[in-house]
């Protein structure tokens, strides 16, 4: 049973996005990059460090997310239970 559901995480996406949705970003709930979009408006070549933290932040987001929910899925079926590796 756990196996499955490891298994579907896979199928399961989320979404993140930063500076007002400049910056989307979606993952799988195995933690694998789906996409990035980057609106071209929001590369400013006078402060390219704001594109890097919005990019940075769209993806740790999405990541925690994906992370969060994974645990969510898995909790099902352990009923609770922390499972290492799982």
């Amino acid at each position: 049973e756990m196996a499955k559901v490891q298994e579907s995480l896979v199928d399961i996406t989320m979404e993140a996005s930063a500076g007002g949705g400049a910056v989307k970003v979606v993952a799988n709930c195995q933690q694998e990059l789906g996409w990035i979009h980057i609106d071209p408006a929001a590369a400013d070549p006078d402060d390219p460090t704001l594109l890097e933290d919005l990019v940075l932040t769209a993806v740790n987001d999405v990541l925690r997310n994906a992370r969060e929910r994974a645990a969510q899925e898995m909790e099902k079926v352990t009923g609770g239970m922390k499972i290492p590796g799982f």
